[in-house]
């Protein structure tokens, strides 16, 4: 990202002082400490005061922050160029237009994602959240339409090993020949589901007892949702 660059070189005490430089309150500290220079007088009175009005709700208190600050400010000595002092505001419009789109977009696609066919029979699924339903809607949901039965589509999603035969041995290993993406996105929603879901936590469990690692658990329990 460009504007993490150019403050790591000029001004990276506002690079460091909070932990996400996308986030809208990083960059109304930018608007309004341009400069290592314009917040020379900063303390912990005005900071909190700021996190007051912008809504800080992180875990660090003013005093750890100003720490952050002036360390990573100690390494800068010399006055940001103007142009440089230029480049970041621009950086810092561009990041919130992009981000404000992004939040259009989010809109937008939840709106379609409540009016897509399966999804009023896939949210009240256990601990499903409203990301993994549109992963699973667009990852597992073509499978499920064109799997001819289980072990067809538990094959495609990885949820089942690949066993091989030669001679009078047969080995048993993992499936690499599948849609990962669709293998991610049912994968997550079995891992949560099992804290939510007595019959989920109870096949987990009982795969666990039964010597089986988590990965292993956990892909037994895809199938079974499946």
């Amino acid at each position: 990202m460009k504007l993490s660059a150019l403050l790591e070189a000029h001004w990276p005490g506002a690079r460091a002082i909070f932990a996400r430089l996308d986030s809208d309150i990083a960059l109304d500290f930018l608007e309004r400490y341009r400069t290592p220079q314009a917040a020379q007088g900063l303390g912990e009175a005005r900071l909190a005061a700021f996190l007051g009005r912008h809504g800080y709700s992180g875990r660090r208190t003013p005093a750890q922050l100003l720490a952050r600050l002036r360390t990573a400010r100690s390494r800068s000595t010399s006055s940001i160029p103007r142009s440089r002092v230029d480049c970041i505001r621009i950086q810092v419009r561009l990041l919130r237009s992009l981000l404000g789109s992004l939040a259009e977009l989010d809109r937008a696609l939840a709106a379609a994602l409540g009016e897509h066919p399966k999804a009023t029979v896939l949210q009240p699924l256990p601990r499903i959240g409203q990301i993994n339903l549109a992963q699973i809607l667009a990852q597992v949901g073509p499978i499920l339409d064109r799997a001819s039965n289980l072990p067809h589509a538990a094959a495609e999603v990885g949820a089942t090993p690949v066993t091989t035969q030669s001679g009078k041995g047969t080995v048993v290993h993992f499936r690499w020949a599948a849609n990962t993406r669709a293998r991610n996105a049912l994968g997550t929603f079995a891992d949560n589901s099992r804290h939510a879901s007595r019959w989920a936590a109870r096949l987990y469990r009982q795969a666990r007892q039964r010597g089986k690692r988590h990965p292993q658990a956990i892909r037994i329990l895809m199938r079974a949702w499946l």
